[in-house]
């Protein structure tokens, strides 16, 4: 309990350091989950539709979870140097294989029979894409999507180690000192970060489910 009062005190003496770190490290997770929603949601769908380009991409893609962030970071560093630019470029492929994914097990998951089905009422492919696969598909997509993000919280930390800033500043320098309030106070954010986005996922999930009739 000493530990939590010192990282209390240490939380409020510096405040605006705080609110600076957590929204560099909210910024940080947005930015990357963005450019990995933009990227895999559309080729999740486009392998969907192309079976012979399934495999190949989802083993390609797959294949960068088994790189640890920090050694991407270390990687990049001589070509984009240090600074938000390459904790962006580590955080985008954490987040990539598992929306990815997801979204190809959401868009092969729904029936055929469903999709003719409504082109047999006089839908357009375009109009049966948006009112009936997407929607159909779009649990199994979140689903990706949920675990993007909270990996994502939890490997911002790893930017401070090259100046990208977040509240792996707290950790870094409570290592630094051996001073486990100091780790808290960055390690308690992260926990209610990855911890809040865990419950407003499964709580649209549980509502988006009984609208579809999976629930």
């Amino acid at each position: 309990m000493e530990a939590f009062a010192a990282a209390y005190r240490y939380a409020l003496e510096n405040s605006e350091r705080l609110g600076r770190a957590l929204t560099r490290h909210l910024l940080l997770t947005g930015i990357a989950l963005s450019i990995a929603l933009l990227i895999a949601i559309p080729l999740g769908i486009l392998i969907a539709r192309r079976a012979r380009l399934a495999q190949p991409v989802i083993t390609a893609v797959g294949a960068l979870r088994l790189i640890p962030s920090l050694a991407v970071l270390f990687l990049v560093l001589p070509y984009l140097g240090l600074g938000i630019r390459p904790a962006l470029f580590a955080l985008t492929l954490l987040a990539l294989p598992p929306i990815l994914i997801n979204t190809y097990a959401g868009m092969r998951g729904v029936e055929p029979q469903t999709v003719e089905a409504a082109r047999g009422v006089g839908m357009t492919p375009r109009q049966a894409f948006w009112r009936v696969e997407l929607p159909l598909a779009l649990p199994a997509i979140l689903v990706g999507v949920r675990i993007a993000t909270v990996e994502t919280i939890a490997s911002a930390t790893l930017a401070s180690f090259i100046n990208g800033g977040g509240l792996g500043e707290f950790i870094q320098i409570g290592f630094a000192l051996n001073e486990v309030s100091v780790m808290l106070v960055g390690a308690i954010p992260v926990t209610a970060l990855a911890l809040g986005a865990e419950l407003l996922f499964e709580r649209v999930l549980v509502l988006l489910n009984r609208e579809t009739g999976l629930a």
